[in-house]
């Protein structure tokens, strides 16, 4: 079933471009990485399917319907949150929050608002953070339990905006397989925004490659190829691999953080 579906579609602020003439459709279920430099309209993917922004020209629907703002299909884990040591928040309150909206104190040890808020977490492998303060948490763990934060209300579809951001090799290793199994086993579409691909790779379905004023989508073999980012950036690009099995882009104009990505199945 098709989740996501744009034709021609034509993005950027003032008047001015971003991206054009972009073309994609995403099924129900598919795990899709969102790539490119800074500056190339990755946020603005995300903007467009939360109905913060509307299209220059073209057409963008999610779900049969053209996107709004609030809508309670789509979880979404924001880049940033506002959180530090000096943040006491208990991690099952923010999550049961997400869900209620409305109560905060020993609501949450009763009733059914608790078990919501320790299915979510639990499903993320945070079930034993639920009374730690969000300040105390190192960063892999805040993004289980802004994941949980996301899933708590049911969504169809997740926005992953650079979840990867600021962890080690290890906690995104164990991250991302998190989210694959979570996307697998509630068959939900999920869109992460992502510098360095390597990690994702093997899980994706499809990637949406922003870069130069357009947009490239289909399998990771399938975009992740000389050909096709040389079409996209309009200069000779070539996609190698070193000797662990991940590939290297040459001749992008790209920061270096995005340069390697990993095409192995």
């Amino acid at each position: 079933m098709q989740i996501v579906s744009a034709e021609r579609l034509t993005v950027g602020y003032k008047g001015q471009p971003v991206w054009r003439d972009a073309d994609f459709s995403v099924d129900r279920g598919e795990f899709v990485a969102v790539i490119g430099p800074n500056g190339a309209g990755k946020t603005t993917m995300f903007r467009l399917l939360l109905g913060l922004q509307q299209p220059i020209s073209g057409s963008i629907r999610i779900f049969g319907a053209e996107p709004r703002r609030g809508n309670p299909k789509i979880g979404y884990v924001p880049q940033r949150h506002m959180i530090d040591n000096d943040t006491n928040i208990e991690c099952a309150e923010l999550v049961r929050l997400a869900h209620s909206g409305n109560r905060w104190g020993m609501d949450l040890f009763s009733g059914g608002e608790r078990k919501v808020a320790m299915d979510a977490l639990e499903a993320v492998g945070a079930g034993n953070l639920a009374h730690k303060s969000l300040g105390s948490l190192s960063g892999g763990e805040l993004q289980r339990v802004f994941l949980a934060e996301a899933l708590v209300s049911g969504p169809e579809m997740l926005l992953l905006d650079e979840p990867l951001s600021n962890l080690d090799i290890r906690r995104i290793k164990d991250l991302v397989g998190l989210m694959d199994s979570v996307i697998r086993s509630r068959n939900v579409t999920a869109f992460l925004v992502a510098h360095d691909i390597n990690p994702l790779i093997q899980f994706l379905d499809k990637v949406i490659y922003i870069a130069n004023g357009k947009v490239a989508t289909g399998t990771p073999k399938e975009v992740l190829t000389s050909e096709c980012l040389s079409a996209l950036y309009g200069t000779n690009v070539e996609v190698l691999k070193d000797s662990r099995g991940n590939i290297v882009v040459v001749g992008a104009e790209d920061h270096p953080g995005h340069e390697n990505h990993d095409i192995r199945h």
